[in-house]
């Protein structure tokens, strides 16, 4: 029998007031069909995936852009790094343990993770918020996109039965508020940190080249002005 005599207050009243939600959830998982099981089960995954890739387009994309594009898109990935490691540090104090190992007698479309695997916060719901909270703040196009998506894995976790649903909430909580509060509090001295760096031929690869002062925007206004009084 699970021991949950040092386990803080939290953790113990996650069942109480998360098992009527949670096994309502996964009874009707239960019934979708098959192919959207699997849907549920791989797109769990593959949202986080998505991601990263969106993070690799946006470097790719800033390395002939100004040393502030190129100071976002390296910090944002960092920023949910961060965040995510705030959630395991929760996970490990709190131990709420996951439903599906908690609860008797339910179903659910993806195998439960192995003891120890802790379910508050959701890990996956941190990471997807956090992502598209600083992708909002550097990249607004992908914006609309990135914040459907995040909720898509959000709910999935619990369509899946590996999280009850005030995990998935915490989660995105706590990847929406910090990550980008940490990405804006750094992007000043990491604009300066990319500016230098760009002066070194080695890291070129890496933080790419700013483009020539005359094509950036700020400068052609300056040389449209300075002509316009001449």
């Amino acid at each position: 029998m699970r021991d949950t005599t040092a386990a803080p207050h939290l953790a113990k009243a996650g069942p109480e007031y998360g098992v009527g939600v949670y096994r309502d959830i996964t009874e009707w998982a239960d019934t979708t069909p098959g192919w959207m099981q699997s849907a549920g089960e791989i797109g769990t995954e593959l949202g986080i995936l998505v991601f990263v890739a969106l993070f690799a387009a946006q470097w790719w994309r800033a390395r002939t852009r100004d040393d502030r594009s190129m100071a976002q898109a390296l910090l944002a990935p960092a920023a949910v790094v961060v965040v995510y490691g705030l959630s395991e540090i929760i996970k490990i104090w709190l131990h709420e343990e996951r439903p599906c190992r908690d609860i008797p007698n339910v179903r659910t479309i993806a195998e439960c993770p192995a003891p120890g695997d802790w379910a508050f916060p959701s890990n996956h719901s941190v990471i997807a918020a956090a992502s598209a909270a600083t992708l909002l703040v550097t990249w607004r196009l992908v914006a609309a996109f990135a914040l459907p998506l995040a909720v898509l894995v959000a709910l999935s976790r619990v369509y899946v039965g590996v999280h009850y649903l005030h995990d998935v909430a915490a989660g995105a909580l706590l990847g929406l508020v910090p990550a980008p509060l940490l990405l804006l509090a750094v992007r000043a001295p990491g604009t300066w940190a990319v500016a230098r760096l760009r002066q070194r031929p080695v890291l070129k690869p890496v933080v790419g080249a700013a483009p020539p002062a005359a094509s950036r925007p700020e400068a052609a206004a300056e040389l449209h002005a300075t002509a316009s009084h001449r």
